[in-house]
């Protein structure tokens, strides 16, 4: 974006009361610092390790899923389809410009910041239907009542795009997920509204280990003068002390002495001491919270206090089961209603996040391969390998018998 419409932007957040964004709180700073005025306003919640990690974990977790559309036939059971006209584009290529991974990561991540996820659904050259992300903060939801817009009552989406023009998308031509966080159930609350006081501490707690590495980890000091000085020179003695005890003379060779004029006196006001304040003890349990909000586990977090090999696999299947399949499941449902028809319906592949090892997946084919479940070639193509003659029959252990037949082996004749 270019400098004069940043500016424009952060007038917009300043003097019409706007709700903020990332964009439009980098413009205020630039703004700010073009006017020579103070920019310290509230920092992004992107600026807290936490609340980015949590991010990027469900993000790129629903952007590495691959999404299969199926059928459930009558004679074949469940098969699937690749010869869809919208399995190309829910699988690889959503749009011209985005491939699956960066358009699923990117809707997943716009439903946790901003509370909704939306995609304009766009028919093509062709009849190729296209998916184009929407920016949450352009986008309102109308309700028309009085049907103004058509002949039934119905929802429709109000986008303002970029150039200023306003577009009415009606509701079945928009993928819209939403977080959990809702008041009406048609559109979601972000986790950072949700959670505005205790992101906002977290990030007011990183910045004061900056301000503290600033000025060495030490504490307010108090300089007695017995002498007289003008307002002028107070201050310029008082910032000549602060840079030695910064350490900003140590190109100079100055690095452990503060030099200290004729009747002056530094004494410490205050002794900063981290520990006995219980400073990480609770930045860490404020981010436990912070991730328990995303449904984020302790390990993904890179918090191994209480953690062992075995209870992080495990927290990594409670993270499947407790986080993840709701919110897969209302992106499947939304794809479902909105886009497929005629018996197809979309899954995505949560197999890619519990891969075993090598070991294990073999011996957990063979398994499914003795009881009948799956075909020689079904357990081939899981390994990536070509499909065998013959290898399309189901085979089981040829002892197994029927339970209404226990027992007649051992009657007479």
């Amino acid at each position: 974006m270019k400098f004069s419409k940043r500016i424009k932007a952060a007038a917009a957040v300043l003097f019409k009361g706007q709700t903020p964004t990332d964009d439009t709180m980098e413009s205020w700073r630039e703004l700010a610092g073009f006017l020579g005025l103070n920019a310290d306003m509230p920092r992004s919640a992107l600026s807290n390790v936490t609340y980015f990690t949590c991010l990027k974990m469900l993000s790129e977790t629903m952007g590495k899923l691959p999404l299969k559309i199926l059928r459930h036939t009558g004679t074949q059971g469940v098969v699937e389809v690749y010869e869809h006209p919208l399995w190309q584009t829910l699988h690889d290529r959503p749009n011209r410009y985005m491939n699956a991974s960066c358009f699923w990561s990117l809707m997943e991540y716009n439903r946790n910041h901003y509370g909704n996820g939306y995609a304009w659904i766009v028919s093509g050259k062709g009849g190729k239907t296209e998916l184009y992300p929407m920016e949450p903060w352009n986008v309102e939801l109308w309700y028309d009542n009085i049907k103004l817009l058509s002949e039934t009552e119905a929802l429709w989406y109000r986008y303002t795009a970029s150039n200023g023009q306003v577009v009415m998308i009606p509701y079945d031509c928009v993928l819209h997920v939403r977080n959990f966080a809702t008041s009406s159930g048609l559109t979601g609350k972000s986790v950072r509204e949700v959670l505005a006081d205790t992101i906002d501490g977290n990030v007011k707690a990183q910045r004061l280990l900056n301000k503290m590495y600033d000025n060495g980890f030490a504490g307010k000091a108090a300089i007695q003068y017995t002498g007289e000085l003008s307002a002028e020179n107070e201050k310029r003695f008082i910032k000549g002390i602060e840079k030695y005890i910064k350490g900003e003379y140590k190109a100079e060779g100055i690095d452990m002495l503060i030099p200290l004029p004729y009747m002056a006196k530094i004494e410490s006001l205050s002794n900063v001491r981290l520990a006995d304040s219980q400073f990480l003890e609770l930045k860490q349990y404020s981010a436990v919270q912070i991730a328990a909000a995303f449904g984020i586990k302790p390990v993904q977090i890179g918090d191994y206090t209480k953690a062992s090999y075995a209870s992080a696999e495990a927290q990594q299947l409670a993270f499947l089961v407790d986080t993840l399949l709701f919110i897969i499941k209302q992106y499947e449902e939304e794809i479902n209603f909105k886009l497929l028809d005629g018996g197809y319906y979309s899954k995505f592949n949560v197999d890619v996040i519990l891969r075993a090892d090598y070991r294990t997946k073999i011996e957990t084919l063979r398994e499914a391969i003795n009881s009948g479940q799956m075909t020689l070639n079904e357990a081939r193509a899981k390994n990536d390998r070509s499909a065998m003659p013959g290898g399309d029959v189901l085979i089981v252990n040829g002892s197994m018998i029927p339970v209404e037949m226990v027992g007649k082996q051992y009657e007479r004749g």
